[in-house]
């Protein structure tokens, strides 16, 4: 089962992938993240911060995934941890988030996230 919620995780942080990828390129969902402050298309700034979340996205599905025992990814178990602080922290400002689009639709996202990430990493004590 913790190989499952793992994968299921991974394939979250995925859709976020494509959900940033998608800001990159222009489409008109800044109401959506960044806490709102951009309606339409991200303006320079918030397309680089939108970059900069794909490699941590990535990150975070193959430490978890890594942590759950998939076969080659040898990781640090911190690394699986470290993930799991950075959902957390996600989650936080989701929920918190000026934006009621956001809000709506990343909060409950993050959360179940969190909760999958945790999962994870708490079997990995036992």
């Amino acid at each position: 089962m913790v190989t499952q919620i793992a994968h299921l995780y991974a394939t979250a942080c995925l859709a976020g992938v494509i959900f940033q990828i998608a800001l990159i390129a222009g489409m008109p969902l800044g109401a959506w993240t960044q806490g709102g402050r951009s309606p339409g298309k991200l303006p320079v700034g918030g397309r680089l911060v939108a970059f900069s979340a794909v490699p941590v996205l990535l990150f975070q599905g193959l430490a978890v995934v890594s942590a759950a025992g998939f076969p080659g990814l040898n990781w640090p178990l911190w690394t699986g941890w470290l993930a799991l602080g950075i959902t957390v922290i996600c989650a936080v400002l989701d929920v918190f988030s000026p934006s009621q689009d956001e809000r709506a639709v990343w909060g409950p996202i993050s959360v179940v996230m969190a909760g999958m990430a945790g999962y994870v990493m708490l079997l990995t004590l036992g």
